[in-house]
């Protein structure tokens, strides 16, 4: 398994951050190749994404650790992925999100195709990235 870890400093208060990440129905808004998500009941939730030009439906669960900030899932089928969201008051107007992402490469690449390797990790790093400034963005403008 690899694993990757990113953060992004968002110009809002924590519980603004932890609804943001809550907001299933929004996903699409900040992930990108997620073109629909939505909750389903006892902590699951659907995404359609698209990557490397290959279409899949991903479930996963989900649950809180409410009292420390931190929001956890993994997928129930293939491919095989877990992560987290961590969120850290900065002060009363600022809060730090910490991506946690874990997954196995052979993995990815069969499922969604792209590049091995050192590439592979680079675009994966990339992605996170940019979801994540994506999603300070959608929490900053509150939409």
């Amino acid at each position: 398994m690899s694993t990757l870890e990113e953060h992004v400093d968002v110009g809002v208060p924590i519980d603004r951050a932890w609804d943001g990440l809550h907001r299933v129905e929004n996903y699409p808004r900040f992930l990108a190749g997620v073109s629909e998500a939505r909750a389903e009941g006892s902590g699951r939730a659907r995404l359609d994404v698209e990557a490397g030009g290959r279409a899949r439906e991903v479930e996963a669960e989900v649950s809180d650790r409410a009292g420390e900030r931190v929001l956890e899932w993994r997928t129930t089928g293939d491919p095989e992925l877990a992560g987290s969201f961590s969120l850290l008051a900065i002060d009363d107007g600022h809060t730090r999100v910490q991506a946690r992402l874990e997954y196995d490469p052979g993995t990815v690449r069969d499922t969604f195709g792209g590049p091995k390797g050192f590439a592979q990790a680079t675009a994966i790093e990339r992605l996170v990235r940019g979801d994540l400034e994506q999603f300070k963005e959608y929490v900053e403008q509150g939409r």
